[in-house]
């Protein structure tokens, strides 16, 4: 069984999906204002997770791609949906086995890069993932309200039954 903490990033990981549930690759695309559109943001996301669970923790890129068009103050881009969905989906797959495997005394310790302490722990690496989704979670929602979309999920989902408070 994963830790508590992993089941809450694994929860928050299915609520931002769902969140794109019926998104065209129309509206995925468009830009409202100066943000940034939809389809960026589920790339920013995978940026974040290769950065954190694959390159730091396991000097892994499944995509070096990530870095340079997604990374945080990336110059603006529309890819598409299709594309970085794509994406998104192989790099949290390929972080599974590793999460899984976290314990709180790993949770605890220095995450590294090459060797080096990156100045967090993984633990609080995960939180600010978690709370990195949640931030675009809100920003995907109001973008498709602005764009008319009917039906959208409403959050948080059903967290008592999928990911309840366990103490750590």
């Amino acid at each position: 069984m994963a830790h508590p903490l992993v089941a809450q990033l694994q929860f928050t990981r299915r609520e931002f999906s769902r969140g794109l549930e019926e998104l065209s690759e129309e509206d995925a695309t468009a830009h409202v204002g100066p943000m940034n559109c939809i389809s960026w943001i589920v790339g920013h996301l995978a940026w974040h997770e290769q950065k954190t669970w694959l390159t730091r923790a396991q000097d892994r890129v499944l995509y070096p791609d990530l870095n340079t068009r997604f990374a945080y103050r990336a110059p603006m881009c529309t890819p598409s949906l299709t594309e970085t969905l794509k994406m998104w989906r192989e790099v949290t797959t390929a972080t599974e086995e590793f999460l899984e495997g976290l314990t709180a005394e790993i949770l605890l310790s220095d995450l590294l890069n090459r060797g080096k302490s990156v100045g967090q722990s993984y633990g609080s690496a995960m939180q600010r993932l978690i709370y990195h989704y949640w931030y675009h979670i809100g920003e995907t929602q109001a973008i498709r309200q602005m764009l008319r979309n009917q039906n959208l999920a409403e959050y948080v989902g059903d967290i008592e039954k999928e990911a309840p408070y366990q103490p750590g």
